[in-house]
C-alpha cells in the first residue's frame, strides 16, 4: 500500500475533515503548492482560494478565506476562519 498523509482541516467551530489522504493542494499566499507524504516541514499563510484533497483517486475541494497550513512529519493541518465545500 502506498504511503498516506494525515490531514486535518479545521475551522474555529469544528474539525471539518480528518483523513488519511494521498495529496493536498493548498492556495499558498506566495503561490499554490502540493503536499505529498514526506514533504519538508513548512508553515505558511494561505490566501483565499480552493484547497483540494485527493484520496483513492477522488478529489474533494473546499473554499477557504485564507488561513494557515502547517506541514510536519506527522501530517498536514490547515486552519481557516471560513471553510465551505466547493
Amino acid at each position: 500500500m502506498a504511503e498516506r498523509l494525515k490531514f486535518d482541516l479545521v475551522s474555529p467551530e469544528k474539525l471539518v475533515l480528518s483523513a488519511e489522504v494521498d495529496m493536498v493542494e493548498v492556495p499558498g499566499a506566495e503561490g499554490d503548492f502540493g503536499v505529498l507524504p514526506n514533504h519538508s516541514p513548512v508553515m505558511a499563510m494561505l490566501r483565499p482560494g480552493t484547497l483540494t484533497v485527493e484520496s483513492d483517486g477522488k478529489r474533494q475541494s473546499f473554499e477557504l478565506d485564507g488561513g494557515f497550513v502547517d506541514v510536519t512529519p506527522e501530517g498536514v493541518t490547515v486552519l481557516a476562519e471560513t471553510i465551505s465545500q466547493a
